[in-house]
Formats: structure tokens, C-alpha cells, sequence
């Protein structure tokens, strides 16, 4: 029981080398999904009609950059209390998903110009984002609420995507 509990105590503490992995991988998926993007402002979306509410171009940057790197150490608070239980292994999976959810929506918007496509992924998208802060709350309250500005940016961009399609169809 004592090795246990000596375990358990060793996986909170902070780690350097995990959380810097952790921002990697999520950085790392940023900056793939923008290769589809950058390109694509100054051409494709240059050309869109979008509603009065849409953001200053160089305003995405910034708040993506922010938003993955709270989404990174969301990861890493959960990665800390892992176990091999059933729900770790689902909890990474639903990270997973949302994380390929929001490189999907990249690819679909800016890279195969699919509005409407986009505005399906972004839903799923948001979905995950829910059940995976609904997940991350069972392993650490904060790394839930870490991901509630994801939420809320997310929640903003489906109304923005549903806009730019019905302005464009």
C-alpha cells in the first residue's frame, strides 16, 4: 500500500520533459492545421463574405497559440493522475479525437474549401471538446476549466462558420 501511495505521489509532481511534449504535440498539430491556413488567407478566405463580428485576420494567430498551449497543459494535469483504467484510456481517447477534430477543420475549411464540411466538423468538435472536459474534470477540476476558453472560442467559430456558409452558399 505504502509503494502505491509512493507511486501515486510521484505522478503529481511536476515534470518538465512531459509538459514540454505535451506542448509539442499540441503546438505541433497548430502549426500543421496553418500550413492549410496561412496560405489560403490572403487568396480563398480574401474572397469570402463574412459577417460584421468576424475578427481581424491576425487575431487568429495569437489566440490558437494560446488556446493550444492551455489545451497542452489541460493534457498534462490528466496525463499526471493517469492510471490504467478504463476511463484514462477513454478520457485519451476522446483528447485524441478532438484533437484530430480540430486539424480536420483546418484541412476541410482552408485546405478543400468545404464550408459546410467544416461547420460539421466544428460541431463534432465542439461535442469533443465537451466530453473531454467532462472527462478531464474526473482526473483535475483545473484541467477541465482549462479547456473552457477552447469551448467558448470554439462555440464562436461554429457561429462564424455557420455564417461564412450561409453568406457564401
Amino acid at each position: 500500500m505504502a509503494t502505491l501511495q509512493a507511486q501515486a505521489g510521484q505522478s503529481r509532481k511536476f515534470q518538465w520533459v512531459p509538459l514540454i511534449i505535451s506542448i509539442l504535440i499540441t503546438e505541433g498539430i497548430a502549426f500543421t492545421a496553418s500550413m492549410f491556413t496561412i496560405s489560403q488567407i490572403p487568396v480563398w478566405y480574401s474572397t469570402l463574405n463574412k459577417p460584421s463580428f468576424n475578427p481581424p485576420n491576425w487575431l487568429f494567430g495569437p489566440v490558437w497559440t494560446i488556446l493550444y498551449i492551455m489545451i497542452a497543459v489541460a493534457a498534462y494535469l490528466v496525463w499526471q493522475r493517469r492510471d490504467n483504467s478504463q476511463l484514462y484510456n477513454t478520457t485519451r481517447t476522446v483528447y485524441i479525437v478532438q484533437l484530430v477534430l480540430n486539424f480536420a477543420w483546418s484541412a476541410t475549411f482552408f485546405g478543400m474549401h468545404q464550408v459546410l464540411g467544416a461547420l460539421v466538423i466544428i460541431a463534432l468538435l465542439w461535442l469533443s471538446i465537451v466530453a473531454c472536459i467532462n472527462y478531464f474534470s474526473k482526473f483535475n477540476k483545473v484541467a477541465a476549466w482549462l479547456l473552457v476558453p477552447y469551448l467558448l472560442w470554439v462555440s464562436f467559430a461554429s457561429v462564424l462558420n455557420l455564417y461564412i456558409y450561409l453568406l457564401n452558399r
